[in-house]
């Protein structure tokens, strides 16, 4: 399969909110395709902040996953900016067949692009098969995560 990886725009937020839609990610709980654009909108003020889906060029172009990743600008380490990457998703039957590992390579690039001195993620406790999918990947456990309900 030819994989392409680019910067989403507005014609890829309905297959977006698809794949958040699974259930090991937001139970079909999702934004309305308005409120998805107007956030899409917010990403493109940050200077750095941009949702990339991975397209399935064998497929016709089929949005098959995503990831948000943004660069954060630091004042402590010398100015080195650190990125985070967020919501990573492949499709359900599309697991297992190297786009995650892919989606993953591409965002390290990003960073590396960009400086950083590091890429950071999180995921839920209770997801142990995407840890172990981090993992395969050279991500290592560093330190504690804290959450706050606001």
């Amino acid at each position: 399969m030819k994989l392409l990886i680019r910067e989403a725009t507005e014609d890829d937020l309905p297959a977006v909110l698809a794949l958040y839609a699974q259930p090991d990610m937001d139970n079909g709980k999702v934004l309305t395709l308005a409120q998805a654009q107007g956030l899409l909108a917010q990403f493109r003020q940050y200077p750095s902040y941009r949702l990339w889906v991975a397209c399935d060029e064998d497929a016709g172009g089929a949005v098959v996953g995503t990831y948000a990743l943004l660069i954060m600008h630091n004042l402590a380490h010398q100015g080195t900016p650190s990125a985070i990457v967020e919501d990573v998703v492949v499709s359900a039957e599309r697991q297992g067949q190297g786009m995650g590992q892919q989606m993953m390579q591409h965002a390290q690039q990003q960073a590396r692009l960009a400086g950083c001195y590091k890429l950071v993620l999180s995921s839920n406790q209770k997801r142990e098969h995407a840890h172990a999918f981090y993992e395969s990947l050279g991500f290592q456990r560093h330190g504690f995560s804290f959450v706050i309900g606001i």
